[in-house]
């Protein structure tokens, strides 16, 4: 039911515009900025109906009020951290179930990023909106949360089908790819991706979105109760949770 379209925007950024066919509703999720966001639905004929926000952050609702003032849409942001979503009109929690046209979203907490940070699952459309808490091959640095509340947050995730595509926010496969090789490095599957990414990069393609079941088969982030990454972390056998945060802070002094 959903016809999904990929904004590139600042350096690094993808803003996901969305169409509901059989309504029509039109929504934006996670704009940073409104000018590309604007234009591109205006190419469409699309007429922005909602704004879809995981958190706070500027490169995710820096387009919020230029967008609403345009089209008058309304804006659906994380109840946990509605102080700090700018035009925020309804508020999500976990558990909820929010209506888009004739789809529907599952909405989940899921902090370790920030602290109110949320996700969107459009399961009939197998289609699952992450800001910045599933990368592809990555995951989002822990600003605000604990290791401990990042995985639970991430096996939340991990839990949903093989075929959910992931429409995270940012293009930064490649260097995270770099990155996971050097605590997965028996991964087969891994590397082939890692390959299949410096071709896709080098032609200028886009990464994003990945499935689930590729993240779940190459991303160590969702990994760290897997024996091969844990013993590549020299931690085998230990707690998923100090796995994770080893294999976090790695990444984050990864250069």
């Amino acid at each position: 039911m959903l016809d999904i379209v990929r904004i590139p925007v600042l350096n690094d950024n993808y803003v996901w515009l969305m169409r509901e066919s059989a309504s029509g509703v039109v929504g934006v999720v996670d704009p940073a900025v409104a000018a590309p966001v604007l234009d591109e639905a205006a190419r469409r004929g699309w007429k922005i109906t909602h704004i879809l926000n995981t958190h706070h952050h500027g490169d995710h609702v820096g387009g919020n009020r230029e967008i609403k003032a345009a089209t008058g849409c309304t804006i659906v942001g994380p109840k946990p951290d509605r102080a700090r979503i700018p035009g925020i009109d309804v508020e999500v929690d976990d558990g909820d179930r929010y209506r888009f046209g004739a789809a529907e979203a599952d909405v989940f907490f899921v902090p370790g990023h920030t602290s109110g940070h949320i996700a969107f699952s459009f399961a009939d459309d197998r289609a699952l909106f992450c800001g910045d808490t599933l990368f592809a091959l990555g995951c989002g640095r822990l600003f605000e949360g604990t290791p401990a509340q990042m995985w639970h947050s991430l096996k939340r995730l991990r839990a949903l089908a093989d075929d959910t595509r992931v429409y995270c926010a940012h293009e930064y496969t490649q260097s995270n790819a770099r990155f996971a090789v050097t605590v997965d490095p028996a991964n087969r599957a891994l590397a082939a991706r890692a390959a299949a990414i410096d071709t896709a990069r080098a032609a200028g393609q886009a990464t994003v979105p990945s499935t689930l079941g590729e993240e779940k088969a190459t991303n160590p982030f969702l990994r760290a109760d897997d024996l091969g990454v844990q013993a590549a972390v020299g931690m085998a056998g230990g707690d998923p949770v100090a796995v994770f945060a080893e294999v976090r802070g790695r990444k984050d002094t990864f250069r």
